[in-house]
């Protein structure tokens, strides 16, 4: 068992990890437009905010879905698959 906590705690320290980037990213889009910095610099800053989001969001369902799948797990403790799918479509 201790390797599933481990493997927990490190699958979230990487979801916050790229929280906290795109975090910083966000904050440097608004200095960006407050410093009326060019359309396209903003656009590409913009991209890389959705990228790690999306990235975080692709971890935790990826996390949720391990868990699901994990035999050890009890029985009706993660998402449902209805639940997973409308995740996945969220995300898509």
């Amino acid at each position: 068992m201790p390797a599933a906590s481990t493997s927990a705690a490190d699958n979230k320290r990487k979801v916050l990890n790229r929280l906290r980037r795109a975090s910083g990213q966000l904050t440097a889009v608004i200095a960006s437009v407050e410093a009326e910095t060019g359309c396209q610099d903003v656009i590409t800053q913009l991209t890389a905010v959705r990228s790690a989001l999306d990235k975080a969001g692709f971890a935790i369902l990826s996390n949720a879905l391990q868990e699901c799948l994990d035999p050890a797990s009890p029985d009706g403790d993660g998402p449902t698959r209805e639940q997973l799918e409308k995740l996945f479509l969220m995300l898509a």
